[in-house]
């Protein structure tokens, strides 16, 4: 008996200190009434830009709808812990079993879409190669209902407004299209089908193929390698053109060169010296513009790309993400034994050291960069002009060295070790 009172006595305590607690847990479903305005305004928002009323309820249905995915907002949020290495991503990403599997298939979807490759000027080899990176050949395509993981992410969110525009995309497709909110199946941020289409990119470039009045890139592999041929099409993709190469850059050469604002043509970069892979003198024709870029700084492997490439970056602006597709197209392509990108000893950079050198070249060189942790183009240049004042190689890329100048930085003296005083000498 003495040990129930205690225990409603403790309970009794848990109520009045924490009463939220208590009572949020009884009733989980319950909305807020802000999530409950936000919803009215944004229904109302739908059907003044168009959306029928009719999709509206199909998507919300008739009742209160409330579904909140903490899930989604955490994956919006997180960032990894590493940066990883270009080396370690396209390692990952361009595996022996992948290359492998990527064959099989490619040798299946040239017999079937040679017609697709005619049409539309963009080859096999690259659309097998989306498809592995974007979903693992369809195994990948996204599990989360789009209604729900686009509402909550158009809700208190950082990126608010570029989700509720998503959003929109897809209630006009299941306007066009009768569709069901089951049918409305992607990844947390939005992404459909075989290639991850984001719904604005669906609306504008996905295609019916084969022909049946339903443009489907979940279960119609035809519409969906179609629509992604069809947007590699319009953003000017170049059969006859390659995307790049692996090369080897000359002992003496200047990495102020690196990176996408300079473009030279292929036989100006072979008169600076630059090699193919294998040695040898760049077999591209000679009058390409093409750009140098080394992702893993100057220990790492260095590539020459072309405008192919930079096309596949307006897919995914990630350039790791680039020269997967771009290596994996190649492996697909010709019968070139797997080989790993070797590893060179690289210091691994964290999030923090990133966003250490953002601050840092924020407050010194007044660069006005998003201190966000990510190793991105504008950072990269940003870390040239600091290398360079700290008299190190431009390469863009903030290894440890720079890590350690940076700590050992005086605001009078600059980079520059300030000489230490004598010892005295023992009589």
């Amino acid at each position: 008996m003495r040990r129930c009172i205690k225990n409603i006595l403790s309970f009794m305590l848990v109520v009045f200190a924490f009463p939220s607690i208590v009572f949020a847990a009884s009733d989980p479903q319950k909305p807020p009434k802000e999530w409950l305005t936000f919803l009215e305004n944004l229904k109302q928002e739908m059907i003044s830009k168009g959306i029928s009323e009719k999709t509206i309820k199909q998507a919300y249905g008739k009742e209160t709808y409330y579904h909140p995915k903490p899930e989604v907002i955490m994956q919006d949020k997180k960032q990894v812990e590493f940066v990883l290495t270009s080396r370690d991503y396209l390692n990952r990403l361009v595996s022996e079993s992948r290359v492998a599997h990527a064959r099989e298939h490619y040798k299946n979807l040239k017999k079937k879409y040679a017609s697709i490759e005619k049409e539309f000027g963009v080859p096999v080899s690259f659309l097998t190669s989306f498809w592995a990176v974007e979903t693992n050949f369809g195994q990948n395509k996204g599990k989360y209902h789009l209604i729900d993981g686009l509402t909550n992410l158009s809700y208190k969110n950082r990126r608010a407004k570029f989700f509720k525009n998503e959003l929109y995309h897809v209630l006009q497709i299941m306007d066009k299209f009768d569709l069901s909110n089951d049918k409305m199946l992607g990844s947390w941020a939005g992404a459909m089908g075989h290639f991850q289409f984001m719904p604005s990119t669906y609306n504008a470039y996905a295609i019916d193929y084969d022909e049946d009045g339903v443009i489907d890139i979940w279960d119609s592999f035809d519409d969906a390698i179609g629509s992604a041929a069809n947007y590699l099409r319009d953003l000017g993709w170049k059969i006859d053109e390659p995307w790049g190469e692996k090369v080897i850059l000359p002992w003496n050469f200047d990495y102020t060169l690196t990176g996408y604002k300079t473009r030279q043509t292929v036989e100006e970069w072979s008169k600076l010296g630059v090699l193919n892979k294998a040695g040898k003198k760049l077999s591209i024709n000679p009058e390409l513009k093409a750009s140098i870029i080394i992702p893993d700084g100057r220990k790492g492997q260095p590539y020459l790309v072309l405008g192919n490439f930079r096309r596949i970056m307006i897919w995914n602006r990630s350039e790791n993400y680039a020269l997967a597709v771009s290596l994996l197209a190649d492996y697909i392509s010709n019968s070139q034994k797997y080989t790993p990108i070797s590893a060179k000893g690289q210091y691994a950079l964290t999030n923090e050291d990133v966003l250490k050198v953002q601050k840092f070249m924020n407050k010194t060189l007044h660069t006005h960069l998003k201190e966000d942790g990510k190793l991105g183009p504008k950072t990269k240049e940003a870390v040239k002009k600091l290398q360079a004042k700290a008299k190190m190689h431009e390469d863009g890329y903030p290894d440890y060295h720079l890590l350690k100048k940076i700590d050992n930085y005086n605001a009078k003296l600059g980079f520059n070790v300030p000489v230490q005083p004598k010892k005295p000498k023992k009589h």
